[in-house]
This record gives C-alpha cells, structure tokens and sequence, in this order.
C-alpha cells in the first residue's frame, strides 16, 4: 500500500476510534440576583464547556486587577483541556466595598454549583481559583464559610481552592479605603488569614519569586501555608516559582493548576 494513503488511513481510523470534541463559549451570562444598573451590567460570566456527555471538573476562574479594573476571560491555558471553565466579572472598587466584591464572587460560586451540570460539568468536582484580586477573592469565598451561606452552599464543597499570588492579609484595596498604608501589615475579618481552619478545602498556594513578586506576597502566603499546617490542615501546598514575577508566574502555574485538578478528580485520567 502507499505510504501516502496507509497514513490517510490511520489518521482516518484513529480519527473514529479517538472522536474530537468540540468547545463552545458563550459569553456575557448574567449570574446575579443584583438589580441595580451596575451589578446588571457587571455581573455576567463566560463559560467555556464541551459537546461531550462526559461530566467534566468545573474550574471557577477569577481575574485579577487590584479590585479595581479587570476583565473576565477564559485562560488560553485552560481552553479545550478537558475542564468545563467559568470566569465571571465582579463589581469594582472604589464603585462598591471589597465586601461587594467577595459577595460577588460568593454568588458567582454558588451559580456555578448550581449550573455546571447544564453544560457537562460536575459539581462534585468544583475548583476555584485565580490570579491576585482573583485569588484573594478565591480565598476568602473559600475560608471564611459566612461568604457562600446566604446562598445555601457550603464552601468545603468546592474540591479545592488554588489561589495564584493572591493577598492573604486584608487586601490593599480595602486597607487604602481605611487610610491603611500598602506595607503596613493588616489582618481583619476581610483577610483570608483570618479564616485560616483545619477543615478548609485543599488549599493550594502558588505565588512568584520571592524577590520579584509585589511587595512581600510570597513571605505572607508561605506564613498562611504555616498556619494552615499547624491548624491541622491535611493538604495545604505552597509553590514557588523562583525567577517569575507577579505577572509572569500565571504562565508556569496553571501547570500546577492542572496537576492539581487531576490529583484532586477522582476518576480523571
């Protein structure tokens, strides 16, 4: 046989025996119960999901911007990886509280528990994360348990809570809101360090380098790491990614981020 026309013929069969899926995003989905003109604006989500009866783990993703600016956006790295994927947009800072800002990515949770089986997701295996604001936002939802309560949902439900660099201390939005200098070392109830307890999900740090990352977020994520161990936490991790700055670090994490959703799926090949 020619080769020319063996190889048509492996890729055609191979083709069959190993069917493509296809991905489909549909953007702007509203997810809040919020009638104001600005949460209606605001307050929507796009969700990348596949054409696949198989259910699928739902990665909850929330973009970064300091509180105050930011866009949602389905990770190039996530895209087409065998997850169903979900970014929503949250209010802004100084337009509304830090505490809008949490409440927003609460329900925001809460949606995606109550909707990812709709599109080939599976709620039982629900991560949460982010990048900065993102994994701030991705922490507090995650710890402190009074966030996700007035939408009937338990925080321990999510698989596990993988924040990318993200603020540990009161976050330097809220602190500036209070005249609190941003290297002044703050913890209040809107801190994830705060929060820290035993029986939280799997808790998963990734931050940059030491030297390069903002201000001193890696030594306040590897403290929370410690806490979080000598609470009794049976799977917190801390990562490090010397040579990466704040920005940079997104790329080398969702590495991690992949493992970890794979290590965390039952049944995930």
């Amino acid at each position: 046989m020619n080769k020319t026309i063996l190889l048509f013929v492996l890729a055609l069969l191979a083709a069959t025996a190993f069917p493509q899926t296809n991905y489909t995003t549909e953007y702007d989905i509203p997810y809040s119960a919020k009638t104001d003109d600005y949460s209606r604006s605001r307050l929507k989500l796009d969700i990348h999901h596949p054409d696949t009866a198989e259910t699928l783990p739902v990665i909850v993703w929330f973009h970064g911007g300091g509180l105050t600016g930011g866009e949602k956006q389905i990770p190039e790295e996530l895209k087409e990886q065998g997850y169903v994927v979900i970014a929503p947009n949250y209010r802004l800072t100084p337009r509304v509280g830090v505490a809008d800002c949490i409440d927003d990515a609460a329900e925001a949770v809460a949606w995606a528990f109550d909707n990812a089986a709709r599109y080939g997701g599976d709620p039982n295996r629900l991560f949460v994360s982010g990048h900065s604001a993102g994994g701030f936002l991705t922490s507090m939802v995650g710890l402190d348990k009074a966030r996700l309560a007035p939408y009937g949902k338990d925080p321990d439900s999510i698989a596990a809570l993988i924040p990318f660099s993200g603020q540990v201390i009161t976050h330097f939005s809220d602190r500036k809101s209070k005249g609190i200098a941003e290297l002044t070392p703050y913890a209040d109830t809107a801190a994830p360090l705060f929060h820290v307890r035993k029986d939280a999900p799997p808790y998963i740090i990734i931050t940059g380098d030491a030297e390069l990352e903002l201000y001193g977020r890696y030594e306040e994520n590897l403290y929370m790491w410690r806490m979080m161990k000598l609470n009794g936490h049976p799977d917190v991790r801390i990562y490090k990614l010397d040579g990466y700055n704040h920005g940079e670090m997104c790329h080398p994490a969702f590495k991690i981020l992949k493992d970890e959703v794979k290590r965390l799926s039952p049944g995930r090949s």
